[in-house]
């Protein structure tokens, strides 16, 4: 095999980076050298790679600072209608190529580093990721944050900077150990702290009733400091913000205290009111009903609630007085777009400012709020639905309960009217679950309280309004709608696979990367050999470099001719890891049965954190390390079947393993993933599908031709079907001789010798109580990778099919998504209107 080429060279031939102007080389340098020169310390004079980093990265941040200042100050003199995107979670990952990218900025830094005797890649390999997300939730943020620049909308991602992100996953013998992720430990150099924006956050306390109506009164207050991250659009000169409070102690928390001389406590107690901030839960798709979280989510949404109502009365840039006094405009100039329910309360603490502060009728007050807001549904499985017991909001946000009952009686009262004497019905919608505790249900908070409600996938949407939320889609069904997430084209196609970006520019030019569906044009070159050719060889340079960065991670050798067969995704029963699992187990036991026999050979690698708490999840990464452990010593097995367990799976690595996967593994049981966006990076990237028919997947076989997808197993009638006939693993087990194989491998401890007993959890959950069926679709699955490894062998037809998906792409960019999103929620239209550059004088 030949060396790949450097990402240097690679870059010297691509095109679509446009070409470097030397006197910006030039410029580059010098301004480089100087945030070095002030890097430096006195008494230091060699400059790590680090001081390098940050060099760089301050340099780069020179030019966005006057586009982030022009953008604000145009949004102030045209007074557009502002988007305000909350959320608890921004998985935004790395920052400098994709500012680079966006400025137009690549080329040139990267020639001017390389002038300087320095490697681009490698300083970039030096930043922290920003890992405030779990998983899809957040990095859809992220992805949504770059779309709204890129497509002109003044947009405003608002969530916490905690201090401490997601963990870092590290394997010790198999097992999956956290190590608390202190991204900031170094400093961030592309945020910028506002401490003249430092708003208070009111908790627990009292309501008092007053004859102005109620007020809370006797709070404890904590700080909310703002931290602000430019959000650079591709090439429009539009800077957005992302703006992430952190929680501040008060300078008077708790010195009372001081009377009676316990200073020193005092002070140590302002931890207390700091923890706000300190970090992310780690659940993904699960309610963890902690009382510090329920903090976090009130604290992002009154701080940001105070920022927006701050914000439309002043409406005059570096203003602070009030211009606009009066709210009857209030839902045209403000959207709150509800990221899931974390950030629900921003329905009651609306109505709380409007009617109590702002002395506003109920009437009048309920009317804004729901034209305000519109709410996101990211789930249908009822252990990730948020439902906070009524005695921890009496105790924390007792002004709150009032209103959420307030709003719940007026609501029942619409319901009763319509529906006279069913209870059960009043008892299913009601915003209180009645039972020990009695719980507020935040889903249904949001729903009764936005104008817009959606789903991220269209058979998600369809659950949505079919089951989970029914009985209120029977009164309102215009509130509900779908909005088919997507992923931005710049991070997943134009940064992380250049050479592929590079072959499509040559073919139809550059403005697919603003407008996806231009993607369809390569339709024409389906049947042309030089086309084949040149996607075949970008996907083995990308595998020959992903095998070389595993052998200097992991110490493996992997063959890279094999199939690379990802999974990657946060480890869940539902995503059913588990399957591929027995999948790599029965290909394991066919190829000892025949070990002459002529194999495709497979690289299978699973990656991906288990939530803390999640024992199965973390036994699920015990299972694959150990089947890992022991057919990758399999001398019989060589390179034929290798597996590997991707450790600590994140933003930066996605942008390394994706590129190089050949088969993308979507096999959620059908209507449990609300739609997945991982399946579209790596359909964009030149990898198959292997899937079900859930999520995303359905649109994506839509989109491609079924034909051009590994679709098998179950549908979602099929798994309604099963569940009111009882699923019964047993059989199962009982019919398929592989199948019984395989599990009396793992239950007598054929992969964990010195621990026979090791996997029982495992095995008495797939034989007794599997939620997710993952017997059901075993055969199904094992005959459909068979149908893989035959197309396999023949690489010219196999890319064929990667052209037609690469092709059929289009719709899963994240412009499309929030130019709907804008059009059909926001009451906004996209624009494509070039703000003009700091060096040229505005009109």
């Amino acid at each position: 095999m030949s060396k790949p080429l450097t990402d240097h060279e690679k870059r010297k031939q691509i095109s679509v980076r446009g070409i470097a102007g030397l006197g910006d080389v030039a410029e580059i340098k010098k301004t480089f050298n100087r945030h070095l020169h002030f890097t430096l310390v006195k008494d230091r004079n060699v400059a790590t790679p680090r001081d390098y980093y940050f060099a760089l990265a301050h340099t780069v941040r020179d030019h966005l600072v006057g586009r982030w200042i022009r953008t604000q100050q145009y949004y102030y003199e045209k007074d557009p209608k502002r988007i305000h995107y909350l959320s608890l979670e921004f998985y935004m990952g790395r920052t400098l190529q994709n500012t680079m990218i966006n400025l137009g900025l690549q080329n040139a830094c990267d020639e001017a580093i390389y002038q300087l005797g320095l490697d681009l890649e490698e300083l970039e390999e030096i930043e922290e990721d920003a890992g405030l997300g779990n998983g899809g939730l957040g990095r859809l943020a992220a992805c949504f944050l770059d779309s709204m620049a890129s497509l002109g909308l003044a947009a405003y991602g608002y969530g916490i900077r905690y201090e401490f992100g997601i963990f870092n996953q590290k394997i010790t013998n198999g097992w999956q150990i956290e190590e608390a992720d202190d991204w900031l430990r170094y400093g961030n150099p592309w945020e910028k702290a506002r401490p003249e924006y430092m708003l208070p956050v009111h908790f627990y306390g009292r309501v008092a009733h007053t004859h102005e109506g109620p007020k809370w009164v006797d709070t404890q207050v904590v700080l909310a400091m703002p931290y602000d991250t430019p959000v650079p659009g591709y090439k429009n000169n539009t800077v957005n913000t992302m703006r992430l409070w952190s929680a501040k102690a008060p300078n008077d928390f708790n010195l009372q205290e001081f009377n009676v001389g316990d200073y020193i406590q005092a002070v140590l107690d302002r931890n207390l009111a700091e923890n706000i901030s300190r970090v992310l839960y780690p659940n993904d798709n699960f309610f963890e009903g902690k009382e510090l979280r329920l903090k976090q989510e009130y604290f992002v949404v009154a701080a940001t609630l105070q920022d927006i109502i701050r914000r439309f009365k002043s409406s005059k840039f570096g203003c602070r007085d009030p211009v606009r006094t009066s709210f009857e405009t209030f839902h045209e100039k403000v959207a709150i777009q509800l990221n899931d329910t974390h950030p629900a309360l921003a329905i009651p603490e609306l109505m709380r400012i409007l009617v109590d502060i702002e002395q506003l009728d109920w009437e009048k007050a309920w009317e804004i709020t729901t034209k305000t807001c519109a709410y996101t549904n990211h789930t249908v499985l009822p252990e990730a639905l948020e439902r906070w017991p009524v005695y921890m909001f009496e105790k924390l946000l007792p002004r709150h309960l009032q209103i959420i009952y307030e709003i719940n009686r007026q609501h029942l009262d619409r319901v009763a009217a319509l529906y006279p004497g069913d209870n059960d019905r009043l008892c299913r919608m009601s915003l209180i679950e009645e039972g020990d505790p009695k719980r507020v249900n935040m889903a249904h908070l949001c729903v009764v309280g936005s104008h817009a409600v959606n789903g991220v996938a269209r058979i998600h949407s369809d659950i949505v309004k079919t089951t989970v939320f029914k009985d209120f889609c029977d009164i309102e069904p215009e509130k509900f709608q779908n909005k088919t997430n997507g992923i931005t084209p710049r991070r997943w196609l134009l940064l992380c696979n250049p050479g592929l970006a590079d072959i499509i520019a040559e073919k139809i030019g550059e403005d697919f990367l603003t407008d996806l569906f231009q993607l369809k044009k390569l339709l024409d070159f389906v049947n042309d050999e030089m086309f084949i050719r040149d996607v075949a060889k970008v996907k083995q340079e990308n595998k020959l470099k992903f095998a070389a960065y595993l052998e200097s991670e992991y110490k493996v050798k992997i063959n890279p001719e094999s199939i690379f067969d990802i999974q990657v995704k946060r480890i869940h029963e539902y995503k059913r890891q588990l399957l591929n699992c027995l999948h790599v187990i029965t290909l394991y036991n066919r190829i000892k049965k025949e070990p002459n026999k002529k194999f495709v050979p497979r690289t299978v690698m699973i990656g991906g954190k288990a939530a803390p708490g999640y024992h199965m999840a973390k036994m699920i990464i015990k299972l694959i390390t150990s089947v890992g452990e022991v057919v990758n010593h399999d001398p019989v097995v060589g390179d034929r079947l290798r597996v590997i367990f991707l450790e600590n799976y994140k933003v930066s690595l996605a942008e390394k393993v994706i590129p190089a996967a050949d088969l993308s593994e979507q096999i959620s049981t059908a209507g449990t993933e609300a739609s997945g966006t991982g399946n579209m990076k790596f359909m964009l990237n030149g990898a198959l599908t292997i899937g079900t028919m859930d999520g995303a997947n359905v649109e994506m076989a839509e989109e491609a031709g079924e034909e051009n997808l590994f679709i098998f197993g179950m549908r979602v009638e099929d798994v309604e079907a099963m569940d009111k006939k009882g699923y019964n693993a047993r059989e199962y087990y009982e019919r398929l001789p592989e199948l019984k194989q395989v599990m009396d491998q793992i239950s007598t401890g054929f992969f964990s010798p010195k621990e026979p007993e090791l996997f029982k959890d495992v095995v008495n959950m797939l034989m007794n109580h599997d939620r997710f069926k993952v017997f059901a679709d075993y055969e199904a699955y094992i005959s459909c990778q068979e149908k893989v490894n035959e197309l396999y062998r023949n690489p010219k037809e196999w890319t064929k099919k990667v052209i037609r998906n690469i092709a059929a792409s289009g719709k899963f960019s994240s412009d499309r998504t929030i130019a709907e999103y804008a059009r059909e929620i926001w009451g906004v239209e996209p624009s494509d209107v070039k703000i003009p550059p700091p060096n040229e004088p505005r009109e």
